[in-house]
């Protein structure tokens, strides 16, 4: 997964938060739908650590109940401040995500070139436009 599918799904986590229903059911279509498809490995080493501590608050429960997993009965557990939590850290991620996805591209860019060494194309209409507007405020003034 490279740096724009991990920020396309930080910002696919984040805009499931942003949806009508519970914090917990938000929370849990983020992480299903978005956070679990993340490796770690593919974000800035700057949010490993905290992207690891998130996804062991949102798995630290042991499955109790057949089909069950330990997403599911963490999120059952999940405190209402706990969950705040998580849904925050996902945010602060995804806030945290474009300044390293922004480093990585622009390395990776072509040559950028200065504006004032791009043609410029008057339109053939402009002298006139600029006469007719001369012409307006001299009787004007």
């Amino acid at each position: 997964m490279n740096g724009s599918s991990v920020l396309e799904k930080l910002q696919g986590a984040t805009l499931s938060l942003a949806r009508s229903g519970t914090l917990k059911d938000r929370l849990t279509q983020a992480y299903r739908n978005h956070l679990s498809h993340i490796d770690a490995a593919d974000l800035p080493k700057e949010l490993r650590d905290d992207f690891r501590i998130l996804t062991d608050a949102m798995t630290r429960e042991p499955p109790l109940v057949r089909g069950d997993d330990a997403f599911r009965a963490t999120i059952r557990k999940m405190s209402n401040d706990q969950a705040e939590e998580a849904a925050t850290s996902v945010v602060k991620m995804l806030c945290a995500m474009p300044r390293h996805a922004y480093r990585e591209r622009s390395a990776q860019s072509a040559q950028i070139v200065p504006l004032y060494i791009a043609e410029t194309r008057v339109p053939e209409d402009w002298n006139a436009d600029r006469a007719d507007g001369e012409a307006l405020r001299a009787a004007e003034g």
